[in-house]
């Protein structure tokens, strides 16, 4: 089926962005409850995680600008499209991946909302080198004799103990002076 586009469930971190080719009262009209999302052919939208507006609004930043330093967007990516997203005019359509809650779509928007590109977000990189310090294995703390445990606790109540009684008596000298 021409002109549908399937957002995977679970997607995370794209950005789509579409030209409206419309009048700017038209535009503005999406952004009501449910506008949106009835013309791009669904049920439900994350208004939260998208925008509308004119590409106008960003003046020297441009698109470009706003793609990688407002959204997060590799500017490798933005690269590719500069020419493009130079010529853009009118009102433009950025929605997130979250604005589908996870769940699998199928986009058919109206003809006058054209998809211009998909952009990934920077993701964090989340790898790290593992631990090799003895102490970052599991259970590796030093094992206390029954007898030691016991101690160690009565140590520990007798000293909050004595803070307890010590804060009580500043008190009462407080209160009595």
């Amino acid at each position: 089926m021409e002109g549908v586009i399937h957002i995977p469930a679970g997607e995370r971190g794209v950005i789509r962005l579409f030209a409206l080719a419309m009048p700017p009262e038209q535009a503005a009209f999406l952004k009501e409850p449910g506008a949106l999302a009835q013309v791009l052919g669904i049920k439900v939208l994350d208004m939260d995680q998208v925008e509308i507006f004119p590409v106008t609004d960003l003046e020297d930043v441009g698109l470009t600008g706003y793609l990688t330093e407002g959204c997060g967007v590799p500017r490798a990516q933005v690269e590719e499209d500069r020419e493009m997203l130079q010529a853009l005019e009118g009102h433009v359509l950025l929605i997130r991946s979250r604005a589908f809650a996870g769940a699998e779509t199928r986009l058919t928007p109206a003809e006058q909302i054209t998809l211009m590109g998909t952009y990934g977000e920077r993701q964090t990189d989340w790898n790290a080198p593992p631990a090799t310090a003895e102490s970052a294995k599991p259970h590796s703390a030093p094992k206390l004799s029954p007898r030691q445990a016991r101690t160690k606790a009565r140590r520990i109540g007798a000293a909050l103990f004595a803070v307890v009684m010590l804060l009580a008596a500043l008190l009462v000298w407080v209160l009595a002076g």
